[in-house]
């Protein structure tokens, strides 16, 4: 028994220090979508499922919420906004080439379709995305792809 005791106040001391040392945030000034909307055009609803539900981790700018400030919790939202600006960030549109649009376009709706976007630990807390906006997104994403088809 004394040694979980041990083990414990190890275990809770290192959870406190932990809290002292935070990653560093995605907290650009404002998430700089504009030349992904002008070029790829979403309409009212697509723009407002990319808002709610793609833009945290695929822009400059995350809105944390509360629990982010909380270790470790802050190192695990931290490394899923990272990999998904890693893979898609429209923040960077404008610097991309047309055969990247086009591929960038060509994985989300591979993704979407799969079902692996939007992750499952994200939808956890902040809900699932429907079938009918799954379908929004796959729509607007091929016919946003046909101004990048390269022959």
């Amino acid at each position: 028994m004394k040694i979980v005791k041990k083990i414990l106040v190890v275990l809770l001391i290192a959870l406190v220090l932990i809290q002292f040392y935070r990653p560093e945030k995605n907290n650009a000034e404002y998430r700089a979508i504009e030349a992904f909307e002008a070029e790829t055009k979403p309409d009212k609803n697509v723009a407002a499922i990319l808002e709610n539900k793609c833009y945290d981790c695929h822009s400059n700018k995350t809105e944390y919420p509360w629990y982010a400030e909380v270790a470790p919790v802050s190192f695990w939202l931290n490394d899923h906004v990272e990999e998904g600006n890693e893979h898609f960030n429209v923040s960077k549109w404008a610097s991309y080439s047309d055969k990247k649009k086009d591929h960038k376009l060509d994985e989300l709706i591979e993704e979407v379709e799969e079902g692996e976007m939007p992750l499952d630990s994200y939808t956890w807390l902040h809900g699932n995305i429907t079938n009918s906006e799954k379908e929004q997104l796959i729509n607007w994403a091929k016919k946003a792809r046909e101004n990048y088809h390269i022959n």
